[in-house]
């Protein structure tokens, strides 16, 4: 069977609205919810959001390309490119932070600007940083196949052929007056911003344009003709939500890429972009418990409680895996064993941690108010 692009329809995507069309209603009316309660919140809590929210994409669209990047030095290099001060900035050594940290910043502050081969450059450049292998800041000219494969070595199972390094930059010079052809206003506007993010993804990974790096540029084009449809920046993180089910992605995205006929792909999509969405409101709806807690608990907790209680909290809606003991509050706090045994106790009677098993195998979950 041959790929998408080398059918004589190509790139002309047909599609039924399905799923996409009944869900954008959803859609649209849970962005303009989160929109409202974001605007609500304080400055700080709406940063704390932002943060958590870059953070997340970061790591989890590296994952999904099988790069598993510290969450402290994301967080870090991300609050760095803010101007974020950091009472103790951490020493970010891992340059792959750097340039994730980066790329998600530049997508959110650039987000309603015409595409250019100049600024795919740049985020392909930011992606790159300190990697000495990959030719960045230009398409790939390898005359080799580019193909996406998996199995063992003489093994390999091929899911997917670009097409040849010399279409690439006929293909992107197509891509980039289609983008911004069908961004809002436009005179080929496509009105509803699910199925144009949806496209967006999967035109930009079929063409593949660079050595490396097409996964997380192509899903960060999806989020920028997201925030475009929306007309601000919304809070969303496809990746983490396309990282839990993998698998399905790639095989949504390898069915995607055998016809031009794609309403099964919108539909793939359609759905993702729900799932992020909820995701999202868990996140905010997380902040706003945490806001209630500590008004309600400030003046009760010393220094090391609210160092653990905040290690705790950093971990999100998920919450702290394993729950706190004994052994991780001393490593957190510096405290001495007595003296974290009498902080764990307090916090137990406050009704702030509730105890799981017992003797020395207690553990503590956080309890927030809903």
């Amino acid at each position: 069977m041959s790929y998408n692009w080398e059918q004589s329809d190509w790139p002309k995507f047909t599609y039924h609205e399905g799923k996409s069309g009944k869900i954008l209603l959803d859609f649209l009316m849970k962005s303009g919810q989160i929109s409202g309660v974001v605007t609500g919140l304080s400055e700080g809590n709406q940063t704390e959001l932002l943060l958590e929210m870059m953070v997340m994409e970061a790591i989890k669209t590296s994952e999904i390309e099988g790069e598993f990047l510290s969450r402290p030095d994301v967080m870090s290099s991300i609050k760095k490119n803010l101007g974020i001060h950091e009472e103790q900035p951490l020493l970010v050594r891992d340059q792959r932070a750097k340039g994730i940290a980066k790329l998600m910043i530049k997508v959110r502050s650039e987000f309603a600007e015409d595409l250019t081969e100049e600024m795919l450059f740049d985020c392909h450049e930011l992606l790159m940083e300190g990697n000495r292998y990959v030719r960045a800041g230009q398409w790939r000219a390898d005359s080799s196949p580019m193909q996406v494969v998996s199995g063992a070595i003489g093994k390999e199972i091929v899911h997917f052929e670009a097409p040849p390094s010399k279409q690439v930059p006929s293909e992107m010079n197509a891509f980039i007056l289609w983008f911004n052809g069908t961004a809002p206003g436009n005179t080929k506007e496509i009105n509803n911003p699910l199925i144009r993010s949806a496209i967006t993804h999967l035109y930009f990974e079929t063409i593949h344009p660079f050595e490396d790096g097409n996964g997380r540029i192509g899903r960060a084009l999806a989020e920028k003709a997201l925030h475009q449809g929306l007309g601000h920046a919304t809070l969303i993180s496809l990746s983490s939500t396309i990282e839990e089910k993998k698998n399905e992605y790639y095989a949504a995205l390898k069915g995607g890429q055998r016809s031009n006929e794609i309403t099964d792909w919108l539909d793939y999509f359609a759905d993702t972009v729900l799932h992020a969405q909820q995701s999202a409101e868990l996140l905010i709806n997380f902040t706003l418990q945490k806001v209630k807690f500590f008004d309600h608990y400030k003046d009760l907790f010393n220094d090391r409680q609210t160092k653990a209680i905040n290690r705790m909290l950093a971990e999100g809606p998920a919450g702290f895996e394993g729950g706190m003991t004994a052994k991780k509050y001393i490593a957190i706090t510096k405290a001495s064993k007595a003296t974290a045994t009498r902080d764990l106790q307090t916090l137990t009677e406050l009704g702030v941690f509730i105890p799981q098993g017992g003797g020395r195998s207690v553990s503590y979950e956080l309890k927030l108010e809903n």
